[in-house]
């Protein structure tokens, strides 16, 4: 199982920008090095032909047919639009 030092510790929180006490660098370190001991014991397990899980439940995304529609319709689209301006969706400027 790998061992995290305290240096090594420090480290990850300073890269992770959280402030930890250096009297509580130990107790993240044993933290940080039980995670990676769990992490070497899934490595272990066979998923040989197990297929990935997007969900606990089995679900299906719904589709929709992939038809031509007739189109053409901007001002019916556009009259969705908070701000629409000569058949094009306005948008605040970000940029300056």
């Amino acid at each position: 199982m790998s061992r995290i030092d305290t240096d090594t510790a420090r480290k990850v929180a300073k890269l992770a920008r959280i402030a930890v006490p250096e009297d509580h660098l130990p107790a993240l370190a044993g933290e940080l090095s039980h995670i990676l001991g769990f992490m070497e014991q899934l490595g272990e397990v066979d998923v040989e032909g197990v297929e990935p899980m997007t969900s606990v439940t089995p679900m299906r995304l719904k589709r929709r047919g992939d038809a031509v529609t007739e189109g053409n319709m901007p001002e019916r689209i556009l009259s969705n639009a908070p701000d629409a301006r000569e058949g094009f969706f306005a948008v605040p400027k970000v940029v300056e």
